[in-house]
């Protein structure tokens, strides 16, 4: 339907902005100054072998839906792919938003050194990526099943405890006994809830166990999981969505790339720092917190019980009396996030009493 080719000027093209979309994708050919000398706009099986025959070229795309597939194809027939965060390339198309705008304003963004590209995934990190999202939407219609049973019952005076754990022996005894009000059509109704439930739990148990599959091939994973709030789902989240960790220039930079650090609202001699910037990955910023929430728990278990207590656990501690425990369990994601980068930049273990020293200048 759409292989429409223009040429808009003269010029040697060297690097070539993508459009992406699901049907139809547009092209933005620019020169050695990122002028565009060429525009195409192709359909979907057009487009799967547009640059085949091309001399290497720069490929600018937006870090988004299928990027990463195209990207995989692209390196594979020998061009240099650059994948641009979409909220940094955003800022660069003109006037109204349209396929042409989007391909120009890429192709203005690739000058921007300051902008890092997103490293482009594997199909096994993606892969457990997938995996993660099947997990959760299994984990969302349990959700939604064990909400319904207890609203249903409580219709009836009949009260479920807390505790996913606990709602299918209670749904069972409910639809056994004689003494209450359930309609016999509602109880065969409520064991077919139970039934969505327990299959739930089963494709969940089944995810894990292959991510557990995962993590025990991944020397990256095991390295991450020595940290304390750091369990298999966090390990292979971190490791299939950030890659690796030494990338990043700091532990602060890595903290930021997940919205764990502070926003900063300062101007002149004035510096005010707010709520943290929850940007980035939200699914792994949230199994951080969680993680460093049971951390958390632990510690102050361990200290009514006498038990020792590393300094990690000591900081979290004080800091949770004098701010608070959400406050002390953010605080506790974001130092295990910069810590992971320094076990990772320097190649050693997670050490959980580690004191940091700085050279003499």
């Amino acid at each position: 339907m759409y292989a429409s080719t223009k040429s808009v000027s003269s010029g040697s093209a060297v690097t070539v902005a993508i459009d992406l979309a699901k049907d139809v994708f547009e092209l933005a050919f620019g020169n050695a100054d990122f002028r565009i000398v060429e525009r195409k706009r192709l359909s979907r099986a057009a487009f799967a072998g547009c640059l085949s025959n091309r001399a290497p070229l720069d490929v600018v795309m937006e870090a988004c839906g299928s990027a990463h597939h195209w990207a995989r194809v692209f390196v594979r027939v020998g061009h240099r792919v650059r994948l641009l965060p979409a909220q940094y390339a955003r800022a660069y198309v003109h006037r109204n938003k349209t396929d042409r705008a989007d391909a120009a304003g890429l192709l203005e963004a690739a000058r921007c050194g300051a902008i890092r590209p997103v490293p482009i995934k594997s199909a096994l990190q993606q892969g457990t990526q997938g995996l993660h999202r099947v997990r959760e939407f299994h984990k969302a219609q349990r959700t939604a099943a064990i909400n319904l049973a207890r609203g249903l019952l409580r219709e009836f005076g009949i009260a479920i405890p807390l505790g996913a754990a606990k709602v299918r022996p209670a749904v069972l005894a409910a639809l056994e006994a004689a003494d209450n009000e359930l309609p016999m059509a509602l109880r065969h109704a409520l064991a077919a809830v139970l039934d969505e439930i327990q299959s739930c739990e089963k494709a969940m148990a089944a995810i894990e166990q292959a991510l557990t599959e995962i993590a025990r091939n991944d020397i990256r994973c095991l390295r991450l999981m020595q940290a304390g709030g750091v369990g298999l789902l966090t390990a292979t989240a971190m490791s299939a969505g950030l890659g690796d960790l030494a990338r990043f220039p700091s532990g602060r930079h890595l903290a930021s790339a997940l919205g764990l650090t502070p926003r900063a609202y300062s101007s002149g001699n004035t510096r005010k720092l707010g709520r943290i910037g929850k940007q980035g990955d939200v699914y792994v910023r949230t199994l951080l917190i969680h993680g460093a929430r049971s951390n958390l728990l632990q510690a102050a278990l361990r200290r009514k019980r006498g038990q020792p207590l590393d300094r990690t656990q000591q900081w979290a501690l004080a800091l949770a009396e004098k701010k608070g425990h959400n406050k002390a369990a953010v605080a506790l994601a974001n130092k295990t996030a910069r810590r992971l980068w320094a076990a990772e930049h320097h190649g050693a273990s997670f050490n959980p009493d580690h004191v940091s020293r700085r050279s003499a200048a």
